[in-house]
């Protein structure tokens, strides 16, 4: 679309550097890119927007992660996310493991007064510190609630509680749908500005074979779908993590990532 400004970002985060049991999220980003051009699937979303690469998003590819500490390959996240939140720009983040979540809303909330939080994940990624490690895959969500600038965290699909992160949620306030109770309607209770947080284990293993926590009980794939067209808020960012390339399975989980990310951005476009 010619002199059209293109909105929505879309930016890769090829760090695992925090994943607690195996490697391998870091290659995420290329293998989900890839799956526009592979020849298996057309670019429309079910609403019948064309998500296609330079017509309604801009690919700005990865972000260069600088050093081995998390502290400085956050700083890294968190200063490039800051600039493009800052120019209003509505960006979907390719992870990498679910770290990264939290420097990247943490450079949203310097922007966006009364940002909600929905996360889908079969964990609730609220750990004080998980293995000694503050900023763990397991602790992003203890990491931004506890400085105090975001409304409201809505996780969906956990399925994996203990006695500390149900004592963890309770303490920041957060409305857990376990997978054991879960029921579609929590959707039209989410309040915006909202941000999606999507750990693809929310997903079965039977539909999600290429992460690396494997965890029964969880979304069918059109659930899933189901519950990111029912959103009815502006939807400002999100993030698709923890695709594990070496687990998958004929890129049944990357195939996966990429219709969700479709779904997604069809979700930030103006109607």
């Amino acid at each position: 679309m010619k002199g059209q400004i293109l909105m929505i970002k879309v930016i890769g985060i090829p760090y695992d550097g925090n994943s607690s049991f195996m490697k391998g999220a870091a290659q995420a980003p290329r293998l989900i890119r890839s799956m526009e051009a592979c020849g298996s699937a057309n670019t429309f979303a079910e609403s019948g927007q064309d998500i296609a690469s330079g017509k309604e998003f801009e690919d700005l590819g990865d972000i260069p992660l600088p050093g081995e500490s998390a502290a400085e390959i956050f700083q890294a996240i968190r200063q490039t996310m800051a600039g493009h939140f800052a120019q209003g720009h509505k960006i979907v983040c390719l992870g990498g493991d679910h770290s990264i979540t939290y420097p990247v809303i943490d450079a949203l909330t310097e922007h966006c007064k009364g940002l909600n939080i929905l996360h889908l994940d079969a964990h609730p990624d609220l750990y004080d510190h998980y293995e000694d490690n503050p900023y763990s895959h397991a602790s992003p969500f203890a990491r931004i609630m506890e400085k105090g600038r975001v409304k409201s965290l809505t996780s969906a699909g956990i399925r994996t509680f203990t006695a500390h992160l149900r004592e963890q949620a309770a303490k920041f306030g957060v409305l857990s749908i376990e997978m054991k109770d879960f029921h579609p309607g929590f959707v039209k209770s989410l309040e915006g500005p909202l941000y999606l947080s999507l750990d693809l284990d929310v997903l079965d293993p039977a539909f999600a074979p290429g992460v690396s926590h494997h965890e029964p009980g969880g979304l069918a794939t059109r659930e899933l779908i189901g519950i990111i067209q029912a959103l009815e808020v502006p939807l400002v960012g999100a993030d698709i993590v923890e695709l594990n390339p070496s687990r998958d399975v004929n890129h049944v989980t990357a195939m996966t990532a990429y219709k969700l990310f479709k779904e997604i951005a069809a979700k930030m476009l103006p109607c």
